[in-house]
């Protein structure tokens, strides 16, 4: 961990996949802005605060001089830093448990939601892969903002090493309900490994609420006007309607190359 150097507090933005994103291409790199809400709604805020962008690049490099030549265009050129998975992973934590548990269970679909011991493993390594990384980089005055679902058990594996940073969390998707979310054989992991955070934010009050009450049912955590009273912190829970940067696009608008006649 890298010791306080700079008065101004750098914003960590941490996500599973990078605003851009690298393929190859008849054997050459190619590096394009990736698609999805995460990316599109993070990345002016990144731009604004000059901090760093800590995720997946899309691709894992085919040996260790193409690995150096990655990190060093996406920290050079967009003041991002990679996290580097294998296919088998991927598989796991990707495509596995974050695409088949827990997207299914938190948009109410416990029919097709699966539950694998060896791929909720696979999760918690992952997670704390990303963790080694922001390990790497992170001052005592940094503020870490963590995203989404696929990285819920973070914040604790940061609380523990990193007591003086400020952690945020942010879920882009629903939060079920106690009665959808109890069906999760790992849910106390879940929950714990987000209270790991000074701020957790969801998109409406009913996904709030249904946390807080996971928190009170599950772990027996009562909350005073959305604050949370755990391991001798208090953990701020609210909702943050999530919108897009207006003046961007209607600047976009305006330019030659997308003015049709």
């Amino acid at each position: 961990m890298s010791k306080t150097n700079s008065k101004k507090s750098r914003l960590l933005i941490v996500s599973n996949r990078l605003p851009v994103n690298i393929s190859r291409r008849r054997g050459q790199l190619q590096i394009n802005k990736s698609t999805g809400g995460v990316a599109t709604g993070m990345a002016s805020l990144h731009k604004k605060h000059g901090g760093k962008w800590i995720g997946w690049p899309g691709i894992q490099p085919k040996n260790e001089e193409e690995r150096q030549i990655i990190e060093h265009r996406l920290r050079e050129e967009y003041d991002c830093i990679p996290v580097f998975l294998s296919q088998k992973e991927l598989k796991g934590f990707y495509y596995g448990f974050t695409n088949k548990t827990l997207w299914p269970l938190f948009h109410y679909f416990p029919q097709y939601t699966e539950y694998n011991s060896n791929e909720w493993k696979t999760y918690e390594q992952v997670n704390r892969i990303f963790y080694d990384k922001i390990f790497e980089v992170a001052r005592d005055d940094d503020i870490i903002w963590i995203q989404d679902y696929h990285l819920m058990l973070l914040p604790a594996e940061l609380r523990a090493k990193l007591s003086n940073v400020t952690i945020g969390f942010f879920l882009h998707i629903p939060f079920p309900s106690l009665e959808i979310f109890r069906d999760l054989p790992w849910r106390e992991n879940v929950l714990r490994g987000v209270l790991g955070a000074d701020l957790v934010g969801f998109h409406t009050f009913d996904y709030m609420r249904h946390f807080l009450s996971c928190c009170l049912r599950l772990l027996g955590l009562e909350h005073e006007f959305g604050k949370i009273h755990y391991e001798g912190r208090t953990v701020q829970v609210d909702a943050f309607p999530m919108g897009i940067d207006t003046n961007y696009f209607t600047e976009q608008t305006q330019k030659p190359a997308l003015i049709r006649e």
